[in-house]
């Protein structure tokens, strides 16, 4: 990315923050639902689950909830960028001097940073809840950065939904698989407790192998080859969203 380009998508980016800014309700509604989740699990269903391990359910559920809420964050995303397309704001760009990448740029920017706040605020939660952990540095970097490649990865994914959706509830509903698919998968229970095929299932997509590593990293344990998956699963969901989204967007502005 060029510097003026750089120039144009942080100007753009600063758009998009305040408006953030003034409606906060965005951040609280994404933290509330996973919150909510964490309540219901923790206090209500955790005593009745046995995850094989000495530590609290907090410790064992956190990992899934934290991309839970990011899956519900970048909703906003897609929905903000349909909003744009539809207001004609593209096309206002689009005869402005300004590099056509920053718009699309902006967008993604603005979930990464609101999304940190949402996973900040339901850290701080699970804190409250009893959530304890004797991570390094090293190790809470590794994890910031794992929920940062998620997020972006997401968020692409956010930004075809946006391009390509016909009504306001078409761009966030993509959301919805996303957002269910941590319950298929190790962040609530073991795999080896779910039936066969669910079992193979959830040791076999992408939110298992990210939920282990991160898990991992909270419990000072080693994570084996799950990060070398993890990674993996992120960069490749990144790439591809990132070609098929910039694809959806030059067709759109041309």
């Amino acid at each position: 990315m060029s510097t003026h380009a750089l120039a144009d998508t942080g100007v753009l980016t600063g758009r998009s923050l305040r408006h953030i800014l003034r409606s906060p309700d965005t951040i609280i509604t994404t933290a509330v639902t996973p919150i909510a989740l964490m309540l219901l699990f923790v206090y209500v269903f955790g005593g009745a689950i046995n995850t094989g391990s000495d530590g609290s359910y907090v410790n064992y559920m956190l990992p899934g909830i934290l991309l839970i809420t990011i899956a519900s964050g970048v909703a906003y995303t897609a929905y903000r960028l349909f909003l744009d397309l539809q207001g004609g704001i593209f096309e206002r760009f689009a005869s402005m001097p300004i590099a056509r990448s920053s718009v699309l740029w902006a967008h993604v920017f603005t979930s990464l940073a609101a999304n940190l706040v949402s996973v900040s605020v339901v850290i701080g939660v699970a804190l409250a809840m009893g959530f304890r952990t004797g991570a390094s540095a090293a190790a809470w970097l590794a994890v910031a950065g794992i929920l940062v490649l998620f997020t972006l990865a997401l968020t692409w994914i956010a930004v075809i939904a946006g391009l390509s959706a016909k009504t306001v509830d078409g761009a966030s509903a993509f959301s919805y698989p996303l957002i269910f698919l941590p319950f298929i998968s190790s962040a609530f229970v073991p795999t080896s407790t779910m039936p066969g095929p669910v079992a193979w299932f959830a040791q076999n997509q992408p939110v298992t192998a990210i939920v282990d590593t991160i898990r991992s990293l909270f419990a000072q344990e080693p994570v084996g080859g799950d990060i070398w998956v993890a990674l993996a699963w992120l960069v490749g969901i990144l790439v591809v969203a990132y070609g098929f989204a910039v694809a959806i967007y030059r067709r759109k502005i041309s």
